[in-house]
Formats: C-alpha cells, sequence, structure tokens
C-alpha cells in the first residue's frame, strides 16, 4: 500500500488540475495522501483539501522559513494556528524544523536561527499537548567548499538539540539527507523515523545517502514525493506529483534488495491511516 506522507497539493501549481491529479493517484495505487502545511495559509488549505477527500490526511505546521519572513510578528499567528487543530483529519503537526539554506547564497545569522528556533519550540509543545507525531524540516548550509558533503550538519545537529528535549513525542524526518554518523545517532532513539523523497534518485551509486537508506531499518522508512517539488527519476524536470512515489518506492527497494510491492508493505505507518 503506498502512501505518500509529504506532499504540497494546495500549492498553486495544482489549481488548474488538482482534482485530476488526486483522481490519478488514486487510481494507479496511491492508498493515502498527506498534505502538508507550510504556514498558516497552507495549513489552512491542507485542512481544506483533508476534509474534502476520504483517503487524504494532513498536517499543520509552520516552515522555519515563515519566522524568518515574518520575524516576531510570526508569534502573534500562534493563536490562529492552533485554532486550526480542531479537525479530526490532521495526523501530525508540520512541517516545522530549521533551515539554514538561503538561496541567494547569503549566509544566515544568528537572530535569524534564534527566530527559527523559538518558533519551532513553540510548535512542540503543542505536538505534545495535541500528543501528534512532528514531521521535522531539516536542511542544512551551504557547504564551505563543493567538495564538501550536499550540506553542512549545522542545523541537524541543532534540531537534533531541541526534539531532544521532548522525548515522548514521535518524530518523522522529511526528506531525510542527514550524513550517515548522524543517522546512526539517531537509530538509537525508538522515536524517530525517515521519509525518502524523489531526490534520492539523484544520486551516484556510491553516493553516502545509500548507506544511510541500508543502515535504517525498513520499519522506521516512509516514501514520500514533496510534490510540486523533487520530481523523481525518470520524471526529474516536470511538476512532481504523488503518483510519482512509486519511483521513490522503487529506489528504496533496490538500495534494500527488496521489491517495492513488498516493501510498500513493510513501511512505517506512523500516522495509523491503516
Amino acid at each position: 500500500m503506498l502512501i505518500d506522507t509529504h506532499a504540497h497539493l494546495d500549492d498553486k501549481q495544482f489549481d488548474a488540475d488538482r482534482d485530476e491529479t488526486i483522481r490519478r493517484a488514486f487510481e494507479s495505487g496511491v492508498k493515502r495522501i498527506i498534505n502538508i502545511g507550510a504556514g498558516l495559509g497552507s495549513s489552512r488549505r491542507s485542512v481544506a483539501l483533508a476534509e474534502k477527500y476520504e483517503n487524504i490526511f494532513c498536517s499543520i505546521g509552520l516552515h522555519p522559513h515563515y519566522f524568518m519572513e515574518y520575524g516576531e510578528k510570526s508569534f502573534d499567528k500562534i493563536l490562529e494556528f492552533k485554532a486550526l487543530a480542531s479537525s479530526k483529519k490532521i495526523v501530525a503537526i508540520g512541517e516545522v524544523g530549521l533551515d539554514y539554506f538561503i538561496h541567494d547564497g547569503s549566509l544566515i545569522t544568528e537572530a535569524q536561527k534564534d527566530l527559527q528556533k523559538k518558533g519551532f519550540t513553540l510548535q512542540l509543545e503543542f505536538a505534545k499537548e495535541l500528543k501528534l507525531p512532528v514531521i521535522l524540516h531539516c536542511r542544512g548550509s551551504q557547504p564551505i567548499a563543493p567538495s564538501a558533503y550536499r550540506e553542512a550538519d549545522d542545523a541537524y545537529e541543532d534540531v537534533l538539540a531541541i526534539v531532544s528535549r521532548f522525548p515522548d513525542l514521535t518524530f518523522v524526518w522529511h526528506s531525510f539527507g542527514g550524513r550517515l554518523n548522524f543517522t546512526e545517532k539517531l537509530l538509537i532513539r525508538k522515536n524517530y523515523f525517515f521519509s525518502f523523497s524523489g531526490n534520492i534518485t539523484y544520486n551516484k551509486s556510491n553516493a553516502e545517502i545509500f548507506s544511510v537508506i541500508k543502515k535504517i531499518p525498513i520499519e522506521k522508512i516512509m516514501f514520500e514525493t514533496d510534490c510540486p517539488y523533487l520530481a523523481p527519476v525518470p520524471m526529474r524536470g516536470k511538476r512532481n506529483e504523488p503518483l510519482f512515489v512509486k519511483y521513490v518506492a522503487q529506489k528504496v527497494g533496490e538500495v534494500k534488495n527488496i521489491d517495492s510491492k513488498h516493501l510498500a508493505k513493510m513501511v512505517a505507518d506512523v500516522f495509523y491511516l491503516g
């Protein structure tokens, strides 16, 4: 049973054919979709979409860049954010976390990091109150040298330091890209799970991410598209959609030497979607 555990079907890229995209996914073997909130507006849209479709569920969350964009004013939105939580289709808080990558190439400041950390912690407190799992967004800063790993470890270590203060919560590392030594630290804890997206199909066969996937027990792995972003090979360069989650499952199956049809029955179901 294929579940796309991380989609953004509320994105404007789907405005022209959203219903058709959803129908195509369900008719082709996708059984469940979780639409992810990444701001106040997208969280509202995610709830509305989940309430419209039986087999779509949702999360609500404020992406770390939300706090950088709105600064201190962003904390005034927390009450509005919490008001969304009455929907029974909400299965997680997320995507929340830390993101130290800035697209214009500039370096993130300590003040910006502090804003993200404060917003992240507030949302973890809310997840604890609701007893919901948390979908983590974590992206490190740009590597110092082109030969370095694809992103620095800074955000990963900071996220781990914060989530370690919430041992009773379950965490899903969305589109996981941590290094092998960092992954080994996470595997010591029972409450951490890992979701992989289409970007794993971009790597060469000797990439470290495949050693990471081999190391993680299959019962701790989930699949996602992060659509409309990160379309997997052979759809790279096109708009991503939930149907393409099958290519992520195929790649993980290839790496772990498990038939993808069997793999889909073995992966984690942290969100209890059935």
